[in-house]
This record gives C-alpha cells, structure tokens and sequence, in this order.
C-alpha cells in the first residue's frame, strides 16, 4: 500500500509540475506581449542583421524579452532571419511576433516633380533600405547608361511617376531595374510612335513635357501649351520658357531651393545649355519629373498656331495665347502690369 501510495504521490507531483510547465508555456506563447500604444507599428530588419540586432531593433515594443526569446529560440528563428518591413499589432503574443517577423510587408512608394536626381534619389532613399548614395551610383552606373541610351544628363528621364509596391529592403540596383522595366512598359509601340510623329524620341519627348509640367499646373491646359512649343521646335524658334530659366539660374548657383517667382532680364542671359532664351532646342536634359499627363500632352497636343502665350490676369493659373508678336506684347503688357502692381521683385 504504501509503495502504491508513493506512486500516486509522485504521479501527482509529476503531473502537477506538467500542468505548471504547460501553462507557462502557454503564457509565453500565447498571452499578449506586446508594450506600444498605437494600434499597428512597423519595424524595419536591416540585410544581414542577425538575431542579436533583431532582438535590439524589436525590444521597444515587446514587453517580455525572455518570453520572446524562448519562443524565437523554440521556433528556430535565430537562424532564419529575414530582412524587411514587417507589422507588429497590438496585443500580438511571442508566437504571432515571430510569425509576424517572416512576413515582409511591401512598401507603396510614390513620387514626381523631382527637379534633380539627387532629389530623386534622396526622396527614394527615405522609403527604402538603400541610401541616396547608392541609389545615385546606380543610376549613374555607366554601363546601364550606355547600355539604355541615357546620360547623367537625361537619366531623370527614365523615371515615371507612379506608385509602385516593393520591398523596403529593396537594393538600388534592384530598384533601378524595376524602373528601368517600368520604363519600357510604359514607352509602347503606340507612345514611341506619336513621339516619332512630333519629330522627338521618349527621352526628348519627356524632356519637353518637363517644360510643358512647370509651365502650368492646369492639366487641361497643358496640351494647347505643348502645341506652342511643338510648333516653336518645328520653326525653328527659341522656346523662350520661362522655367528653363528658372533651373538654369538654380544650377548655376547650385541653390536649388531659392524661390523665383519672377525671371529678370539679367537671367535671360545666363550662358547655360538649360536656358531656352539662351541655347536653341530642348535642353539636355529634364528641368524636373514631369507627370504622366505632361508627357501625353506632349504626345496628344493640340493642333493651333499659336506661337506665344503669357500667364493670364484674369483666368489665374491659366495662360493667354497668341499667334503674333504684337498680340502677345499686349498680354505681356497686361501681366507685367499685374505683377508690378503685387510688388513681386523676384
């Protein structure tokens, strides 16, 4: 009996320390482990970070480390760590942490009217892993260049604003191929063909609709403004815009965050092949991203014979068009007088 005794004693005590086991176990699997107040926050694993970095980058926001660390250790994630974005939800246990942790979550990343690509790239650098410095090494990479028919000059080209999903531990030059990709998807027979019909390649075309994209905001408007330069170009005129002016000005001085609301007759001078008052044709390059309905504009323009055309005073934002010198002198007239009169200097 008393043998007997002892066994049940000790099946008692052994099941006793089971159930104890099991229920920490599920405590630290199960029970919420998790100390930030915001419903969802994001953390960010860098490439080649290892567990120790992880736990580092993760510890903010989980309130028990020790329980986290023994459910990472029991499900092997030490040594399958993933770089990326990943979303941690509030209340989460150790478990969904580290299921969470394997699920890397796209980025959706847009972006237009850069003016430069070191802009480009220092906009793109702040939504992704790879930094401004690596983004613009590759897209100055002389071999993609060349093999692709861009220049550090015309390069900003090859960039159609969008929103495009990615990892965030996307590298540059993975990121530079998606473009690239994105690129000629968008330049289709139909797109090259109509840039072939206005006497332009994609490259010239995009750059004359980053003139087009800073002359006015009014999109319905920006096809009657492509056709004024169209027809400059097929003349053999000076395009004369004003915001070439703007950048060749910026570029000269290397201050691309001055603001200049008015272009003096001093800067029409500025020896620069940017300044269109300046150099005949299109610049060498683009004076910023323009926008995918600049560059239809430019591909569907209207059909006019306008030569000149000047900010409007009465329709703001929109222009006054004209086919004669004399006619566009009297509208000249009218927003010098404007502009005077709202003591703008510069």
């Amino acid at each position: 009996m008393n043998i007997k005794k002892s066994i049940t004693s000790v099946s008692i005590v052994v099941i006793s320390a089971l159930i104890i086991y099991g229920l920490i176990m599920v405590r630290q699997i199960f029970s919420d482990n998790t100390k930030f107040e915001a419903t969802e926050v994001y953390v960010y694993i860098p490439t080649d970070s290892d567990y120790e970095a992880v736990k580092q980058i993760v510890a903010p926001y989980v309130n028990d480390m020790d329980r986290f660390d023994a459910v990472a250790n029991k499900k092997k994630y030490p040594n399958n760590v993933k770089p990326g974005k990943f979303l941690f939800k509030k209340g989460m246990n150790s478990n969904e942490l580290i299921n969470a942790l394997r699920i890397n979550n796209e980025v959706k990343l847009s972006f237009n009217n850069q003016e430069r690509l070191e802009d480009f790239a220092g906009r793109i650098g702040s939504e992704i892993e790879a930094d401004s410095v690596s983004l613009l090494a590759a897209f100055k990479d002389t071999t993609f260049l060349k093999e692709n028919g861009f220049n550090e000059e015309n390069v900003l080209t090859m960039f159609i604003p969008n929103t495009y999903e990615l990892y965030w531990n996307t590298t540059a030059t993975k990121f530079r191929d998606k473009m690239i990709k994105e690129y000629r998807n968008f330049w289709n027979e139909e797109r090259v063909a109509k840039a072939k019909s206005q006497g332009l390649t994609p490259t010239e075309a995009t750059i004359l609709a980053s003139i087009v994209h800073k002359e006015s905001v009014k999109k319905d408007e920006r096809p009657r403004i492509a056709g004024v330069y169209l027809n400059r170009l097929h003349k053999g005129i000076l395009l004369q815009a004003d915001p070439t002016v703007i950048y060749a000005v910026k570029k000269k001085s290397n201050d691309f965050k001055q603001v200049i609301k008015r272009v003096l007759n001093k800067d029409l001078q500025v020896a620069s092949p940017y300044n269109t008052y300046y150099s005949a044709g299109l610049p060498p390059g683009p004076i910023a991203m323009p926008d995918i309905t600049a560059i239809e504009a430019v591909l569907n323009p209207e059909k006019h014979n306008y030569i000149y055309f000047c900010a409007s005073v009465t329709r703001f934002g929109y222009h006054d068009f004209a086919v004669t010198q004399a006619e566009h002198e009297q509208n000249a007239k009218k927003y010098y007088n404007w502009i005077n009169s709202q003591g703008v200097k510069r």
